[in-house]
């Protein structure tokens, strides 16, 4: 299930990103990023359209995937 970015409040947007970047696995190459640099890119990705929060009820989690996987 696709979950509209808008529709969440700030905080909650911010909080869940959050937990989405740091979650152990998670690779950004070969440079280092801060968290913040990690939530700006994401937040960067799902206001360009090219990415969506995805909430998967297997799973009980959320992931940001690309876009183009769901249209």
């Amino acid at each position: 299930m696709i979950i509209p970015y808008t529709e969440l409040e700030p905080a909650i947007l911010r909080a869940l990103l959050e937990d989405i970047v740091t979650r152990d696995g998670t690779d950004y190459g070969e440079v280092e990023l801060s968290t913040e640099q990690k939530l700006q890119r994401a937040l960067s990705l799902l206001k360009s359209g090219k990415a969506v929060i995805v909430y998967s009820e297997l799973h009980e989690t959320c992931t940001l995937q690309e876009k183009s996987k769901y249209e």
